[in-house]
């Protein structure tokens, strides 16, 4: 299999396309063509087009990359025929008929609470206070007090937004677990990679592992595109 040159990036829910410069930093430094998606998280077609815009204007295949939410928008987004391979960072990965709002309905006992406040106009935001320790524990003391005082707001549309096809029935997978993640327990992350056959790295970090710990999200975004791995 010949190397994915191009990659796509992806953001979640209550941040923008910034943090993945990191991520951006290494792998444009190993020679990869790498896009950001400013997706505006107000719904998941909303999202989805904007994805698609950027796949639309590629001269190859990518690997496309989402990190929590954004994990929603590349399952449905991937099945556009540029996008060769998925990877999932922190992330969602619904089956069909699955949204964000369905996956965290019923969490297991003990499991961590993301501290969401109620919507605002149909917009939701994290609790300032508790951003750092629930989103951004690894990350230096200014830079998550930046993130908490820099949120986007997330759309309840984009929450409840619900997956047609998902993308990885049909592309190759892969998955970075944070084993220290606060917003999506890291068990509910090794159920969603298990039925989505995809090939598994596990890692110490964070909700926010994309910008604490780049090197090893580039390394995991790296072996997608190299085809090391995934789905049979």
């Amino acid at each position: 299999m010949t190397t994915i040159r191009n990659i796509v990036l992806v953001h979640g829910g209550f941040v923008d396309g910034s943090g993945w410069q990191g991520v951006y930093d290494h792998l444009t430094a190993d020679g990869y063509r790498v896009a950001v998606v400013q997706n505006p998280t107000l719904s998941l077609a909303g999202d989805v087009a904007a994805t698609h815009q950027i796949l639309d204007g590629l001269d190859g295949p990518a690997v496309l990359v989402g990190h929590s939410y954004g994990g929603v928008v590349i399952t449905e987004a991937g099945n556009h025929p540029n996008a060769a391979a998925l990877a999932y960072i922190a992330a969602f990965a619904p089956d069909k008929g699955e949204s964000v709002s369905s996956l965290i309905a019923d969490p297991p006992p003990g499991a961590p609470v993301p501290p969401i406040l109620p919507s605002q106009d149909g917009f939701l935001f994290l609790d300032r206070d508790r951003f750092a320790a629930s989103f951004a524990a690894d990350v230096p003391e200014k830079s998550a007090a930046f993130m908490a005082d820099s949120q986007v707001p997330w759309g309840v549309d984009a929450l409840n937004g619900a997956v047609t096809v998902p993308a990885w029935q049909t592309k190759p997978s892969w998955y970075l677990v944070a084993t220290d993640d606060h917003m999506i327990p890291p068990p509910a992350q090794r159920a969603m990679s298990e039925r989505a056959k995809a090939t598994v790295t596990e890692t110490p970090g964070s909700h926010a592992v994309y910008v604490s710990r780049p090197a090893v999200v580039a390394a995991v975004i790296a072996q997608a595109a190299r085809g090391l791995g995934g789905q049979s």
